[in-house]
C-alpha cells in the first residue's frame, strides 16, 4: 500500500478505512512515512475532516503504537480513573482531584503534560517540588500507585508514540486546530493508561483553547463518543474559563495553593466546586458512590478528614519528594525574590479579565515557555487575584505579583491592569460548571 494512494484517498474527501489508518500510523513508528507524507496526511484530515469512525480508529492505532499499561496483576484495590483537562489558567485542580479520588478508593495514573502556550502545565507545576520525578519507571510507578493510589506523570517514550510524532508534525504545519486530531492525540494517551474510566474537563471562555461555546461543546461532544466507541466510558463537563481559576497562577504558587485546599483552606468557591464536582463524576464512573450527593459527600469528607492531603503527601513521597512536604510545602517551594500589589485604580467591580494574556503574563515572568528548552522559573506569577462579580475601591488589591526583579515586576504590573477590567455596576456570574456531556448526549 502506497502512502500517496491514502493521502489521495483522504486529499479527495473520501473515508479511510482502519487498514489505511493502521498503514498511517505503523509508518509513524518505524519511519517509513517521511515527514513530508505525514504532513501531508495531516493536512487533508484538517481540511477534509473526519468522521467518527476515522477518528476512532486512528485514537486505536495511536493506543496501540506503543505499549498499553495492564493494571490486571499490580495488586491494586479500586478502578482505574482518571481526569483531563484540555487546559486553563490557573488550574491546579489535578494536583486536588488525584488524590481526593486516590482517598475515596480510585486509582488514578494521571499522565499530564507540560504547560502549552499561555496554560499552565501539570508537570511544571510538580517540578517545583524537590526531587519529585515526572518520569519514573515502571516500578516505582506500581509502587506510588500501591501507596497512595494516585500518580500524576509525565508521558513516557512507551506510551501512544506515533502520537508524539505527529504532534511535533501537526505543530510546525498549522494543522493544530482540528477537533478529530486533538481527539485521536488526547485520547490514545488516555487508552494507552488502561484506564477504566474518565473524565474530561473542556475549559471554554477567554482563556481556553476552545474560545466559543460551539467550539468547546463540539470537542468535549467528539472526546466523548470517541472515547466511548473505542471501550473507554468517558464523561465531559464544560468549565468556564474566562477568568483565572482559584487565587494563584505560576508553577510553585499554585502548587502551594492546592496544598491549602487539600488542609482544607480554600478561598475560592469557584475552584472547590469545580474540583469536587469532577472528583464526584469519577467517584460515580468508578462504582465508588450510589448517586451524585453520595459521591459529593465523600469527596467532601476525604478533604475535611485529611485522607486526601496524606494521599497527595503519600504520592509525593513515593515518587521522589520530601516526606513531610504536605506538612511544610512553604520550606521546599521555590519564593520570587520581589512581590508587588497591584491595586485597582478607582473603585467599582471587577466585571471582566482578558484570561489568556494573564496567561502569557506568567510566561513572561518567566513562568513557562517560548519554546521548548526554555528552563522555567517555578517562583514566579501572580496570587491574591480578586474575581469577577467582586466589588473593589480605590487602592484594594487586585492580584500580587511575584517577579525575579523589579522591572519584570513593574512589567506584570502594568499588563494586570490592562487585563483586569472594572465596571461601575456588578456583572453577572457565569457558573463555573456550564454543561455536562454523557456519552447519550453526545
Amino acid at each position: 500500500m502506497l502512502a500517496q494512494e491514502i493521502i489521495r484517498i483522504k486529499r479527495d474527501g473520501h473515508t479511510l478505512s482502519p487498514i489505511h489508518i493502521d498503514h498511517f500510523v505503523r509508518g509513524l513508528v518505524d519511519g517509513s512515512w517521511s515527514e513530508g507524507q505525514a504532513a501531508a496526511l495531516a493536512m487533508a484530515m484538517f481540511l477534509k475532516g473526519m468522521s467518527r469512525d476515522e477518528t476512532v480508529a486512528l485514537t486505536q492505532a495511536m493506543t496501540h503504537s506503543g505499549l498499553v499499561m495492564d493494571w490486571s496483576g499490580s495488586r491494586l484495590d479500586g478502578p482505574i480513573l482518571d481526569k483531563h483537562s484540555t487546559g486553563g489558567v490557573g488550574d491546579k485542580l489535578s494536583l486536588m482531584l488525584a488524590p481526593i479520588v486516590a482517598a475515596c478508593g480510585g486509582i488514578v495514573p494521571m499522565i499530564s503534560g507540560r504547560g502549552l502556550g499561555h496554560t499552565g502545565g501539570t508537570l511544571d507545576k510538580l517540578g517545583s517540588i524537590p526531587g519529585y520525578q515526572c518520569t519514573p519507571d515502571v516500578a516505582t510507578l506500581h509502587q506510588a500507585l500501591q501507596s497512595a493510589g494516585c500518580a500524576i506523570i509525565g508521558q513516557t517514550a512507551e506510551l501512544a508514540p506515533a502520537d508524539r510524532r505527529l504532534y511535533a508534525i501537526r505543530d510546525v504545519t498549522a494543522t493544530v486546530e482540528s477537533v478529530p486530531l486533538i481527539t485521536a492525540s488526547i485520547l490514545s494517551k488516555k487508552l494507552a493508561a488502561g484506564l477504566q474510566g474518565l473524565v474530561m474537563d473542556v475549559k471554554v471562555g477567554n482563556g481556553a483553547f476552545a474560545d466559543s461555546m460551539d467550539m468547546a461543546s463540539t470537542l468535549a461532544e467528539s472526546l466523548v463518543q470517541v472515547a466511548n466507541g473505542a471501550g473507554l466510558p468517558t464523561r465531559a463537563w464544560l468549565t468556564d474559563m474566562n477568568q483565572v481559576l482559584g487565587h494563584a497562577c505560576g508553577n510553585a504558587l499554585e502548587v502551594m495553593e492546592a496544598v491549602d485546599f487539600l488542609k482544607g483552606d480554600a478561598t475560592d468557591l469557584r475552584q472547590s466546586i469545580a474540583t469536587l464536582r469532577l472528583s464526584a463524576e469519577l467517584l460515580l464512573m468508578g462504582g465508588l458512590a450510589a448517586n451524585e450527593a453520595e459521591a459529593l459527600q465523600k469527596a467532601e469528607q476525604s478533604v475535611t478528614s485529611g485522607r486526601a492531603l496524606e494521599q497527595f503527601s503519600r504520592m509525593v513521597s513515593a515518587l521522589g519528594g520530601p516526606a513531610d512536604f504536605a506538612e511544610r510545602p512553604s520550606h521546599y517551594l521555590p519564593h520570587a525574590p520581589v512581590q508587588l500589589p497591584v491595586t485597582a485604580p478607582r473603585n467599582g467591580w471587577v466585571s471582566g479579565m482578558a484570561t489568556r494574556d494573564i496567561g502569557l503574563a506568567v510566561v513572561e515572568l518567566g513562568g513557562g515557555r517560548r519554546k521548548a528548552s526554555d528552563p522555567i522559573d517555578a517562583s514566579v506569577g501572580f496570587t491574591q487575584f480578586a474575581h469577577i462579580g467582586q466589588q473593589v475601591h480605590t487602592g484594594d488589591v487586585l492580584a500580587l505579583v511575584h517577579a525575579a526583579d523589579e522591572a519584570s515586576a513593574e512589567r506584570a504590573r502594568q499588563t494586570l491592569l490592562a487585563c483586569i477590567q472594572l465596571g461601575e455596576q456588578p456583572s453577572a456570574m457565569t457558573p463555573v460548571m456550564v454543561r455536562r456531556i454523557l456519552s447519550n448526549d453526545a
